[in-house]
């Protein structure tokens, strides 16, 4: 929108670089160009602003399929007025000298008619082509037909319209058809999903199996070495004990020659010491045969007195003395008769 100011009964207009600008006075063109800047009279002058700049449309529209399905066609149509002069001769693009907006709505009857021939064009290839192949193919065609079909339109460059570009965002079915076409899909994708998870499955169980085996061969080969382990020790043990056993039976056989010669020693020392003894018996027998029978009494008193333990005290009864004394009288009186 132009930029207009008042000064003391005069307008300034000073309009953008992308906006044309023509001014006629009294029906004569006198400013005719972008980015124009000039004083005029309101009473006296017609103003145009026609935008040179590249404008965007968003188109969305309804079509059918072949097989008689409804679809959103979601597009956008890029496009510039490339002969301002045309264009505001064949649309209203005049401006009002006080405010400088437009009189009209010229950009809105641009858009209905881009509009209406892009859908034109689009419910064309849309209506030969059945939904599945709209939808995986469908953008690139409707894009090709709609950009030939707009190139193609008389209207267009009638009104010094040129199309730049034209972009098809989307093909979308209803939603109900949308999710039942998305239902097998999904049923592929969880198909996928579950084949992935029992795959992996499977790998772990494997990987468990292969470790279960594994810790089977260390138990098996851990029980091997016990095992081993147990016989050598065994053997060692047998081993030991058997040296043992002849250490031992070395230290017995010692022993018992040993025990031998102790014993033949004794056995010779004893029977030296009791033939010593005989003979000294015999000797002694020899020396008190001739002596008589009162002597060898008196030595035997002797020996058993020096045999008999020590008394302290004697105690003797009447009976035991009485008896005495009539031994001693008996012995006395062999004494004399013997004297005499």
């Amino acid at each position: 929108m132009a930029d207009i100011t008042r000064r003391l009964g005069a307008h300034h207009l000073r309009s953008a670089p992308t906006a044309h600008i023509r001014h006629h006075k009294r029906g004569r063109l006198v400013h005719d160009g972008p980015g124009l800047s000039f004083w005029f009279r309101p009473l006296s002058a017609a103003l145009s602003e026609v935008p040179v700049d590249d404008r965007e449309l968003a188109v969305t529209f309804h079509a059918r399929t072949a097989d008689f399905q409804d679809v959103a066609v979601q597009a956008t149509v890029t496009y510039r007025i490339s002969d301002p002069a045309l264009a505001s001769s064949r649309l209203d693009f005049a401006v009002d000298p006080d405010t400088g907006s437009w009189r009209g709505a010229p950009l809105e009857q641009l858009g209905s008619l881009l509009t209406e021939s892009a859908q034109q064009n689009a419910l064309d290839v849309l209506a030969r082509t059945p939904l599945a192949e709209a939808l995986a193919d469908g953008v690139s065609s409707v894009r090709e037909r709609i950009s030939e079909g707009l190139a193609g339109e008389p209207r267009l460059p009638a009104t010094g319209i040129e199309v730049v570009a034209v972009r098809v965002i989307a093909i979308r079915p209803e939603p109900e058809v949308e999710r039942a076409l998305r239902t097998p899909a999904r049923e592929r994708i969880q198909q996928e999903a579950d084949r992935a998870t029992y795959e992996r499955r499977a790998v772990a169980v494997q990987r468990e199996r292969a470790i279960a085996e594994n810790e089977l061969t260390s138990r098996i080969e851990l029980a091997r070495q016990e095992q081993e382990l147990v016989e050598r020790r065994g053997v060692n043990a047998r081993r030991e004990a058997e040296e043992n056993a002849a250490a031992d039976a070395v230290r017995a056989e010692a022993e018992a020659a040993r025990t031998e010669r102790l014993a033949r020693a004794e056995a010779e020392s004893a029977r030296t010491v009791g033939e010593a003894r005989a003979a000294a018996q015999a000797s002694w027998l020899a020396a008190h045969s001739t002596v008589d029978a009162a002597t060898l009494h008196a030595l035997a008193a002797t020996r058993l007195a020096e045999n008999v333990p020590r008394i302290e005290s004697l105690t003797l009864s009447p009976d035991v003395l009485t008896g005495l004394l009539a031994k001693l009288g008996q012995h006395g009186g062999h004494h004399g008769d013997a004297r005499s």
